[in-house]
């Protein structure tokens, strides 16, 4: 357990230096490459943040990428890498698009769809096959395992899809989308050290278990490239991370948590994330039921929060902090159940 915990460890650091060192760098390139956001302009209190150099995921993609090949893979750890390079490369083309033409809208909403349910298809399909991970999903805080068969490949295509966008949807004010993303990963990884010890324990076969390891150090990698990236977003940020960032976030959360089986823990510590996407659910569906009536001021959650006054530092630090009562209580009904 030592060695595992001192690999993601490293991950970490060299993820952290990596992205620490390439975020300045990345924000003089946009800048001069004049790529810079363009803010929507029924969000008045965010106008002075129009400028402000964007596709700031570039810097921890590479970080991410950096400290694993300098620890190496695992099946599981490399299509991680792998779907969340894939998931960066399809915001990047949204980013490129929004500079471009400046504006806010960068690819159609189908269009991002069919890309995202492309790559989600193939990691369905891997997983499927993969002998080590198969057709079988965890319940919460148990060793209870649930055998989907076939069924699998549809219900992994929508965790990708539900997870990606809810990450991409809590990505609007500084700090946000990262720092929620650092706690869930920070949660997840000590659950899945929790689990592996459970497996060491049941006598499971070292290729089921490296599977996890390798989840564990990619966990450590994403922390410490988001971290690294957080120094530069913290408010007032000097750089967003664009659909670039938000979109390989999202692809990062959904492969910790499809790899590991434990998707259906993804909405109890990620329940901010979940939070954006339905207060955007309910906002539509409620505005087209009552032919234009609001239940929130603003949708995502996290607007109508700024919208009642309350500074985005704090709403930042709320977000953060209900992700972490979440992680602990998690935790400890991992360790006095499993």
């Amino acid at each position: 357990m030592i060695r595992i915990i001192l690999q993601s460890l490293i991950a970490l650091i060299i993820s952290f230096l990596v992205s620490a060192l390439l975020t300045p760098l990345v924000i003089k390139i946009v800048g001069k490459l004049k790529a810079r956001q363009t803010i929507l302009h029924y969000v008045d209190n965010h106008l002075n943040k129009q400028g402000t150099p964007t596709m700031g995921g570039i810097g921890f993609i590479l970080a991410v990428i950096i400290a694993m090949l300098f620890l190496g893979f695992s099946g599981s750890s490399l299509m991680s890498v792998a779907v969340m390079t894939a998931y960066g490369v399809v915001g990047g083309l949204d980013d490129f698009i929004k500079i471009k033409y400046k504006q806010n809208q960068g690819l159609k909403a189908y269009q991002k769809i069919i890309a995202q349910t492309l790559i989600a298809i193939i990691i369905a399909i891997y997983i499927f096959r993969n002998k080590n991970i198969g057709s079988y999903i965890l319940i919460p805080f148990t060793s209870i395992e649930i055998n989907l068969g076939f069924f699998i490949i549809p219900f992994i295509i929508f965790m990708f899809l539900a997870v990606t966008n809810s990450v991409n949807l809590t990505d609007g004010l500084d700090g946000l989308a990262g720092g929620v993303t650092l706690v869930f990963m920070l949660f997840f990884c000590l659950i899945q050290l929790i689990y592996v010890n459970h497996l060491y324990n049941e006598g499971y076969t070292d290729q089921i278990i490296n599977e996890y390891i390798g989840q564990i150090i990619f966990a450590g990698a994403v922390m410490g490239g988001t971290l690294g990236y957080l120094i530069f977003n913290s408010y007032p940020a000097k750089i967003f991370m664009g659909d670039t960032g938000s979109l390989a976030l999202g692809g990062a959360v959904a492969c910790a948590t499809v790899f590991t089986r434990l998707e259906l823990l993804m909405p109890i510590i990620g329940v901010m994330f979940v939070l954006s996407s339905l207060s955007v659910i309910i906002q539509v569906l409620y505005f087209k039921a009552t032919g234009g009536k609001r239940v929130f001021l603003m949708a995502p959650l996290h607007h109508h929060f700024e919208r009642k006054g309350i500074h985005e530092s704090k709403i930042t630090v709320i977000y953060i902090m209900a992700t972490a009562v979440m992680g602990i209580l998690s935790v400890i009904l991992y360790l006095l159940f499993l």
